[in-house]
């Protein structure tokens, strides 16, 4: 009998070499969990909670009814998508998107973010990241065959990447360089002394500069964040992306866009042209809407967050944490108690109390020490978790 041959094919392997997604992982957890019963508060993912508004559910229904919507979308959005994102950003961080600028509409800025690596990162090239990081940011650059000099973020230093620090040679080798603030998963935000310092070093070493302000409207108190572009010279360097799931509860809608100088925009434009297509005529629609309706609506689910976040933070720090007030963003980032790992760590807590946490490590090597706590769960759901740590013992101990 013939024996049948074992046939292998083995994938790239820059696949091969990327280390499992945590969220990925945590997946695994959680289910094995549930299917031994346990009743889980996930403060993990960032997955906003709150449904989309009415009037953007709105216009995507009267969008779907529309047959002109059922065919293939424009590959850089909407003439009416692209006015509406003109008007958002005068009005919210007065920056005028004039004839130099370029708009991209995008599938959610993850997608946007992955491209611009593809299509500005040769294998061997250098691009700078702080950590803890967004994992994209880090992921994009490594599947063009980069590197990654990661730059730590230390709470001495205000979570801000210490630029001075920075070999002179990585400087001149460096491609591109990202940040993202407000940040995930520190709730830092980025002054504006800093940015000034960003843009020049990356401006006097001819260094594209990526912004990921997709925490932009999650401020409370009257905080406002700056757009990168409201610093003098960042034009000739810099793009911003922003999405829509985190300000509208968007997160499955997949709808971002990115704003930068023309050229800029024209490759990231032929990065997608070439693997992949527009956002959905009918996304398109609802995110004008978004756009132009009230901002009431936005203001409603911030004004939860802010609640959520004035109950918590005392509430942890109850338990032995010293944490700050945030002024951005839905996350917290703890310390892990001394002695352990944030995997380990964070595993415990789910195995004894059921609340889940996400692992320091998820963000980047130099971020094993801490863990991200996601306020996206009712006011309910956030005084069960602390009764529940309280109950199990779960504190904070140098």
């Amino acid at each position: 009998m013939e024996t049948k041959k074992q046939i292998k094919i083995i994938p790239a392997d820059k696949i091969l070499n990327l280390e499992k997604y945590i969220f990925a992982e945590l997946d695994e957890w959680k289910e094995e969990a549930r299917a031994n019963g346990a009743d889980l508060i996930d403060l993990g993912i960032g997955n906003p909670d709150n449904p989309t508004p009415k009037p953007i559910v709105d216009a995507a229904i009267k969008s779907i009814k529309n047959p002109k919507s059922h065919g293939y979308p424009s590959f850089q959005g909407k003439k009416e998508l692209q006015e509406a994102i003109v008007d958002w950003m005068k009005k919210r961080y007065d920056v005028t998107l004039n004839s130099e600028f370029g708009i991209q509409t995008l599938s959610g800025a993850k997608e946007g973010l992955a491209h611009i690596a593809l299509a500005f990162t040769n294998p061997g090239d250098i691009n700078i990241v702080p950590d803890p990081y967004y994992p994209v940011l880090s992921r994009g650059t490594w599947l063009a065959g980069g590197k990654v000099h990661h730059l730590p973020l230390t709470e001495e230093n205000d979570f801000l990447p210490d630029l001075d620090s920075i070999p002179e040679d990585i400087a001149k080798k460096a491609k591109m360089f990202f940040i993202n603030y407000p940040n995930n998963p520190t709730a830092a935000f980025a002054p504006k002394w800093f940015l000034e310092k960003l843009v020049k070093f990356c401006r006097d070493n001819e260094i594209l500069l990526v912004s990921d302000l997709a925490y932009g409207e999650i401020c409370y108190d009257g905080f406002r964040p700056l757009s990168i572009f409201s610093i003098e010279g960042a034009k000739d360097v810099a793009v911003e992306f922003h999405t829509f799931s985190k300000t509208f509860n968007m997160a499955g809608w997949r709808v971002g866009f990115v704003i930068g100088k023309k050229e800029f925009i024209d490759t990231i434009f032929a990065m997608k042209t070439n693997v992949d297509y527009g956002t959905a005529t009918i996304v398109q629609d609802a995110a004008i809407m978004a756009l132009k309706m009230p901002y009431k609506h936005v203001e409603k689910t911030m004004k939860k967050y802010q609640d959520r976040r004035d109950f918590i933070i005392p509430a942890l720090n109850k338990l032995g944490w010293n944490i700050k007030k945030t002024q951005a963003t839905m996350y917290l980032w703890l310390k892990v108690p001394q002695g352990r790992k944030s995997k380990e760590f964070c595993r415990s807590v789910m195995d004894k109390t059921g609340v889940v946490f996400t692992p320091g490590i998820a963000f980047g090597s130099h971020s094993d020490n801490y863990f991200r706590v996601s306020i996206v769960q009712s006011m309910e759901k956030l005084k069960e978790a602390i009764e529940r740590l309280t109950k199990a013992g779960i504190r904070y101990e140098e």
